[in-house]
């Protein structure tokens, strides 16, 4: 079975893809990145998109939804903005929307239900379209693989660092490729959040199937993220693939690519998780020995959205407790007196009461960038995980004053 590794590159690695990157001026930072194209050159590729689940949908998730329902899964391009969500900006916001896949398509001469649009920023002002209009042009005239690095930037907005990654495996003697970038640090939660994500390939696949395996792959990553139980309106997910590498999926043989897809997918919101509005560590609740999965999952959900844990969590405070409290009000069914919390391999709570840790090694492990806590339930064997981070003083200061 083929392996993956992590190599350099950026979304236009894989072939058949282009894109580029302008300053229009939407954000406020003078100077800034904040409009971006990617584009494939191959007529069949094919297309896959998973949403935001908020009922207040941004006016560029709905035309997307849209458009790759009536192309049949076969998007070309994506035209992506950041400063400005154009979210809640009513009729309006859909015409700029519609207007901006009409514009593209006539540049790059394709159809415009084969382009998707994204953006994120602040919500409820509308989106100034002249300045979109103005630099299509620009955009479409400057795609190439060289300069593709540049979308991971223009596509922030509070990010602290861009967020891209690169794969690579061998098909028999054909290389294939996944490549992908993302946004978000505020108004993270699963299904999902203030997050956008961007992904190509160049294998050859059904849109049906790509759908499923898309579907797949972001419950294992992208739905397992939170920030601060905020769901945004404008979530996307999109996954093109140009088919220019010559291998062809096929339903039996595809678990390969699924795996690297899914490889790719955890990478990036793991790096959502570490780069949270105001976090200073990265933190992983592994949940294991639930009677259900959905039991672990509540589990798991529940600690990493409690504000409790998270600023335990910043200090440093091995408060065991408010983990088992999160746990008790999660809705999952479990013995409290059966179970046993860890952080980072340390066990603070033993059969539902204190383990007589080490204060000060306790707190040594809670300093650590990287933090585990591991929570076994013992009723059965089912396992769930999520990506959080902690919740520190910075994360007032940056959205008291988001808007102005």
């Amino acid at each position: 079975m083929p392996t993956w590794e992590i190599v350099p590159g950026h979304i236009a690695t894989p072939l058949g893809f282009r894109a580029a990157a302008v300053r229009a001026g939407i954000k406020k930072a003078a100077g800034a990145l904040d409009l971006a194209l990617i584009c494939s050159d191959a007529p069949e590729t094919a297309a896959a998109g998973v949403f935001t689940s908020n009922l207040v949908a941004a006016a560029p998730v709905l035309v997307s939804r849209r458009n790759l329902a009536k192309s049949r899964g076969r998007l070309r391009a994506v035209v992506v903005n950041a400063g400005n969500a154009n979210a809640c900006t009513g009729r309006a916001g859909v015409r700029v929307a519609e207007q901006t896949t009409r514009v593209a398509a006539r540049l790059l001469g394709i159809k415009p239900e084969q382009v998707a649009v994204a953006s994120t920023g602040v919500i409820g002002v509308p989106l100034p379209a002249a300045l979109i209009f103005r630099q299509l042009p620009r955009l479409a005239a400057g795609l190439s693989r060289e300069d593709a690095a540049a979308v991971a930037e223009a596509i922030m907005t509070t990010d602290t660092f861009a967020k891209s990654c690169v794969m690579r495996t061998l098909a028999g003697r054909r290389a294939v490729h996944l490549a992908g970038v993302a946004k978000g640090a505020g108004m993270i939660h699963p299904r999902m959040a203030t997050m956008l994500a961007f992904l190509a390939t160049d294998v050859a696949v059904d849109p049906r199937w790509l759908r499923q395996m898309l579907q797949h792959a972001v419950d294992a990553s992208f739905n397992c993220v939170t920030v601060d139980g905020d769901t945004s309106t404008n979530d996307s997910v999109l996954l093109l693939a140009s088919g220019c590498s010559g291998v062809r999926l096929h339903r039996a043989g595809s678990r390969w690519f699924l795996r690297g897809l899914t490889e790719l997918c955890q990478t990036l919101a793991r790096m959502i998780a570490r780069d949270g509005e105001g976090a200073r560590k990265l933190v992983t609740v592994e949940v294991r020995g639930a009677k259900t999965v959905r039991d672990a999952d509540r589990v798991a959900r529940a600690i990493a959205n409690s504000p409790l844990v998270k600023t335990a969590i910043a200090g440093s405070d091995p408060n065991w407790g408010r983990i088992l409290c999160a746990a008790g009000y999660s809705g999952a069914m479990f013995d409290p007196a059966r179970v046993e919390i860890r952080v980072n391999d340390l066990c603070l709570c033993r059969r539902g009461v204190d383990a007589g840790f080490d204060e000060e090694e306790a707190k040594r492990r809670l300093d650590q960038r990287e933090v585990t806590i591991q929570v076994a339930l013992r009723q059965g064997a089912a396992a769930a995980r999520m990506w959080t981070c902690d919740l520190t003083p910075d994360y007032i200061t940056i959205n008291a004053s988001y808007r102005t």
